[in-house]
């Protein structure tokens, strides 16, 4: 889905507009669609108590059409539609809306009575994507009314948050969170990216009529699961173990065995049809007796335990569909030399992570290569500090996957995943839960099970897994807490995420 700056929607209602659909009809459309998702999900409305705030500017006029939709479903008395602006002070499409409004018969005030206070559900219609600096006067002052005015409301934001930055970025003033807000034809920088997005609340996207081919271009895109839905059907009948890939896992060292175990496990949980494990001789005997569907090959170790130069890597990969190398290999000066040198030969797709990510990696020419760091591994690659990279996310990850001819999946609160080309997608799943040792090998495991699959389809197979891993972790935490959750819980409901995101008929 893409998503788009304040300017890009202002071309997209433009030629909506040119195509045929006037502004008046585009706004009528927006305040059903807000009303269509208060039925869903607060019905019947004739049980609530709504405040309808409205600015004057279009943002308004969305709430003035919401107000008159409302007003035919509500118990009048149990309706207080706030206009923030004198009719001779409104113009176009506002006024329009304003004119029909007293025409219906609905009561317009210019302040709420204390009754009001009891409201259960505030429709936030006061500022939307044309914001440009802080709120000021009456609309600072409906703001903090609607923060701490309303103890027992749930705050409905028309197309944003008041007083928020469409285009992400701190606010430069007061802004109303909201419970959920309903925007229009696509989402906002703001609504997908930190820290904007967490004040946002439930995002609901619903369209007024815009064709998809009057969409602009958009380098920016959040990931959802009907971009690989695909990747999630039924297997052919005839299907077996080598339909689906050989996954080989380069991992662990002495006393770091357990990431090399569960990145082994999480490709087999995946769907990869084989995965071999090969990591120093000393550890074999441990990860083979944690999991016995994993393969394991012996390499020759350093007297610290880590793989040696001498490890004949070229050998081991041969006959493998995709190598994920790094989890648990440790700081061995070694490392930095293996890693290069298989990266420079290796035909097959290679996922690097954690102590694989070593500097100067860059995709040899028409290889898919993809790298999985946290901020921290990040701001190393990038000779940068973890602030500078925090502080540009999308910039960072689209950068250097251009740049190096990788698809860069930068970890962290709204997973950013940078893709050769330019673009980049956000990944909305995921939970404060997974904040705990482990989930960046199981992650790195995942990817690496369905580049096994989908080795022709490496955007779409890392998107998947990246989805599906941030899934999997909020559903695991619904049932054990955030605080209790561990890694190898994202593997137990994963299947539960699958069958979430896959939308297909169960085949008997």
């Amino acid at each position: 889905m893409k998503v788009l700056t304040a300017a890009q929607m202002r071309d997209v209602d433009r030629r909506t507009v040119q195509a045929g659909i006037p502004d008046l009809i585009l706004m009528e459309n927006a305040g059903n669609r807000v009303v269509e998702f208060l039925i869903e999900r607060f019905a019947p409305l004739s049980a609530q108590r709504i405040v309808v705030l409205c600015g004057k500017g279009n943002n308004g006029g969305d709430g003035m059409a919401v107000a008159r939709q409302l007003y035919t479903r509500c118990s009048p008395e149990a309706l207080f539609v706030l206009v923030l602006a004198a009719p001779e002070e409104l113009k176009g499409d506002a006024l329009a809306n304003y004119q029909m409004l007293a025409a219906c018969g609905c009561p317009v005030l210019r302040e709420l009575p204390p009754d009001a206070q009891t409201a259960t559900l505030v429709i936030d219609a006061l500022l939307g994507t044309g914001l440009t600096g802080p709120a000021r006067g009456v609309t600072r002052d409906a703001i903090r009314a609607i923060n701490s005015g309303f103890p027992q409301a749930k705050v409905v934001a028309v197309d944003m948050p008041s007083g928020m930055p469409s285009d992400s970025g701190d606010p430069q003033g007061e802004f109303a969170p909201a419970d959920f807000t309903v925007t229009f034809t696509a989402p906002k920088a703001a609504h997908v990216l930190p820290p904007n997005c967490d004040f946002v609340g439930e995002l609901i996207v619903r369209s007024i009529g815009t064709r998809p081919d009057l969409m602009v271009e958009s380098e920016l895109s959040l990931l959802e699961p009907s971009m690989f839905r695909q990747l999630l059907d039924p297997r052919p009948l005839d299907g077996n173990k080598g339909t689906f890939g050989h996954a080989l896992v380069i991992a662990g060292s002495r006393g770091k065995t357990g990431a090399a175990t569960m990145c082994g496990l999480a490709a087999l949980r995946a769907g990869a049809g084989l995965v071999t494990v090969a990591s120093p001789e000393s550890a074999i005997a441990t990860i083979a007796a944690h999991t016995p569907e994993l393969m394991t090959e012996p390499l020759a170790e350093t007297p610290h335990g880590s793989i040696a130069l001498n490890a004949d890597l070229d050998r081991v990969v041969q006959g493998k569909t995709v190598i994920a190398m790094g989890p648990g290999l440790g700081r061995d000066a070694a490392i930095a030399e293996l890693v290069l040198s298989l990266n420079a030969t290796c035909e097959q797709p290679m996922v690097l992570d954690a102590d694989a990510l070593v500097p100067r990696l860059a995709a040899p020419p028409q290889m898919v290569r993809v790298i999985t760091p946290h901020p921290g591994e990040m701001a190393r690659l990038v000779e940068k500090s973890i602030a500078d990279v925090q502080k540009d996310r999308v910039a960072t990850a689209r950068a250097f996957a251009t740049w190096h001819r990788m698809i860069v999946v930068l970890k962290g609160h709204r997973t950013a995943i940078g893709l050769p080309d330019g673009n980049v997608w956000i990944n909305p799943t995921g939970t404060p839960a997974m904040g705990t040792g482990g989930t960046g090998d199981v992650l790195t495991g995942m990817i690496a099970g369905f580049l096994a699959q989908f080795p022709k389809q490496p955007e779409m197979a890392v998107g998947a897994a990246v989805y599906l891993h941030g899934l999997a972790g909020e559903l695991a935490a619904k049932v054990t807490g955030e605080k209790c959750l561990i890694a190898t819980d994202i593997l137990q409901y994963l299947p539960k995420a699958m069958e979430a995101c896959a939308d297909v008929p169960h085949r008997n």
